[in-house]
């Protein structure tokens, strides 16, 4: 069942988002050579519980941190850890939710690590732009797919891959409510957006093919064959005026 929000419901998703999206320039600030992505995780969790929010991930089915920390071949799930160093040249996918007053505000953003190659700016660029063609179609009237088939189309059109096995969704008092928010596919199809939906669009980009696979702790999942992946995503909601990106630092 597919909720729609109030606009008392959708200010208090904007105060979450807005949180979120000031850890994510504490990220911002923090990835360079040499930090660990548990340094960061840890930096969030500090952040998140002073501005009295919940991180959304910790706890999520035993998902043992705060944020996702998604390093190169990771595509999503990647676990911080001490032993995770970056390093000059990588990139960095973080993945953050965390609820204000009992509603979820969730983004993700990969970042490059120090100076990267022409190649890698050009994925994250891309990577970036292709969620944006996805929120361009978050219009009430619309259909979900059409959202759907503007990531694809943009991202392929690059010679990039989408990722299939994992797909946005809606949210709001909970992370994950309907409904999905697939990458790909046809334009048309799905329920008509309405006014009230608010969505986690997030597209997860491949370098190669779009195959992956979960690593033995069940969590973190990598390209099949060893590709770069970046990962973007924003919280939005549908509005008559369009759609609002909650997940945002700009108004």
């Amino acid at each position: 069942m597919i909720i729609l929000k109030s606009s008392d419901e959708l200010l208090a998703m904007r105060r979450a988002g807005l949180v979120v999206a000031r850890a994510h320039e504490l990220v911002r600030e923090m990835v360079r050579p040499g930090v660990t992505t548990l340094q960061i995780d840890q930096a969030v969790e500090e952040f998140l519980r002073k501005e009295n929010a919940i991180p959304a991930f910790k706890g999520y089915h035993g998902y043992p941190a705060t944020i996702c920390a998604s390093v190169n071949e990771v595509v999503v799930h990647g676990i911080p850890s001490s032993d995770v160093v970056l390093e000059e040249g990588s990139i960095i996918g973080v993945d953050i939710g965390a609820f204000v007053d009992g509603f979820c505000g969730d983004s993700a953003w990969t970042y490059p690590v120090g100076e990267v190659s022409e190649e890698v700016k050009t994925l994250l660029k891309v990577g970036e732009e292709a969620l944006y063609s996805g929120i361009a179609q978050a219009v009430v009237g619309n259909r979900l797919s059409d959202i759907s088939y503007a990531v694809q189309q943009y991202a392929e059109s690059f010679g990039f891959s989408v990722v299939r096995d994992f797909v946005g969704h809606g949210i709001g008092r909970k992370m994950h409510e309907d409904p999905p928010v697939p990458n790909f596919g046809p334009p048309g199809r799905g329920p008509r957006l309405k006014a009230g939906m608010t969505l986690a669009i997030e597209p997860m980009i491949n370098a190669g093919g779009y195959e992956v696979e979960v690593l033995e702790d069940n969590w973190t999942a990598v390209t099949r064959d060893g590709s770069w992946s970046v990962h973007f995503e924003h919280t939005v909601a549908i509005t008559d005026d369009g759609p609002q990106v909650l997940t945002s630092l700009q108004e």
